[in-house]
């Protein structure tokens, strides 16, 4: 792992068919009420690989994301089974990856990973936060995770 990389993932099981769990993580819509932000999605047509979209804080109704407003990709779609995505801010990268899995009870298995990378700041910077850092990254897991349910809940309206 490059140096200040940190990474941390949790898994969380949901009752509900990769199908529903699918399109409630992985597909973005304009605005998610969820997590209060807006997405404007680069490029015309089904996501794929190389997909870019940015990711503003609020509901835009239209209205241009503000100037620096994260700038994000899609890393990897693979339907109903993982999507990995990038998002570039200043001074850090994140990369979350979701992946989903069938479970014997007919629900879902989320598996998430979240990267965080910062771009800034010098090697004892990062040595000095590194243990701040992975538990930030481990409560934006777990906080992520969290919010699956309702993510769910609300595709389902």
């Amino acid at each position: 792992m490059a140096d200040g990389v940190t990474s941390a993932n949790g898994v969380r099981e949901v009752p509900e068919p990769r199908g529903e769990v699918w399109r409630a993580l992985a597909v973005l819509e304009p605005y998610c009420a969820v997590c209060d932000v807006s997405y404007v999605i680069g490029d015309a047509g089904t996501p794929r690989v190389g997909t870019t979209f940015v990711c503003a804080p609020g509901r835009l109704d239209g209205a241009p994301p503000a100037p620096g407003s994260p700038q994000g990709e899609i890393l990897d779609w693979q339907p109903q089974r993982l999507v990995t995505t990038r998002l570039v801010l200043t001074p850090e990268t994140w990369t979350t990856r979701i992946e989903l899995a069938d479970t014997e009870n007919g629900g879902t298995r989320v598996t998430m990973t979240i990267t965080h990378e910062p771009t800034a700041g010098g090697r004892v910077v990062r040595r000095l936060q590194r243990g701040a850092l992975r538990r930030l990254v481990q409560r934006t897991v777990d906080a992520e995770l969290e919010k699956v349910p309702a993510h769910v809940a609300r595709v389902q309206t």
